[in-house]
Formats: C-alpha cells, structure tokens, sequence
C-alpha cells in the first residue's frame, strides 16, 4: 500500500500530524507511541487553525529522515532549511496555502468552526485529502 493511503487510513482514527509522522514512524525508527504523543498537538493547525498539520506531521518526518553523522550544526541546519522550503513548495504548488484556515475556509479554533468543519465534513473530504499529499509529497520527494 502506497504511504499517501495508510496515512489516509490512520487519519481516520488520528489527527493529521499523528497521521502523517506515524505512516513514517517505522521508516525513521521511532517509537509508534512516542509518535502519537509527538504529534498530538499539532492536530486542526496546532488547535488554532495554523499551519496545517498534515504539513507539521511531514516536518517531524523530514528532521528524523535527516542524516546527522558527520554533519555540522550548520549543515543540519541549512540541509533541513532546504528540504522544508522544498515539501512547503510542493505542497503549496498543490494546495495553494500552508494554513488551515485558508485550506479549510473555517477557523478550527473556535467551537463554531469546528461544528462548522464536522457539519460539512471537511475532515473527511478536504483533510484527509491533504494528509495523504503530505504522505505522497515526501515518499515521492524525500
């Protein structure tokens, strides 16, 4: 199965950020419940609508696929500069905004839009389909 559909898979029962770094977490040799707990918080644009978690999830994934030996502070720093801007172009090509408010046209940080969001079934619709980018950009890319 392709990482764009397990990630799809596990977002039915995870937040996006769970979603994406646990369809990873095997990859990277992390724990799969230190992953959960790593990202629990940055479900729904971190609770307040920013940037979009299935795009936090993919961060976390790019700093752990990040070979380190060898390499200077500098090197690391400079080396995951470049393949952060690299997924946020990718995915900004495909999405047109990083931010969950914009993506979604609801701000998940009130009680009203994230009735709003569930009424309309964003999450199952708009969500899911950008969890599985997030999964599809870095298996393609990365």
């Amino acid at each position: 199965m392709k990482k764009s559909q397990i990630a799809i898979e596990n977002f039915k029962s995870l937040n996006c950020a769970q979603s994406v770094l646990l369809t990873y977490a095997e990859d990277v040799n992390l724990e799969k419940n230190t992953a959960l707990s790593v990202a629990q918080g940055f479900g729904s644009g971190m609770t307040i609508g920013e940037t979009c978690g299935a795009v936090t999830g993919a961060y976390m994934v790019l700093g752990l696929k990040l070979r380190r030996e060898g390499k200077t502070i500098q090197d690391i720093k400079t080396e995951s500069k470049a393949n952060m801007g690299r997924f946020n172009e990718l995915f900004l090509e495909r999405h047109g905004s990083l931010q969950c408010k914009k993506l979604l046209g609801i701000d998940l940080s009130i009680a009203e839009g994230m009735q709003q969001a569930r009424e309309k079934g964003l999450f199952d619709t708009i969500c899911a389909k950008l969890v599985g980018s997030a999964a599809e950009i870095l298996e393609e890319n990365f």
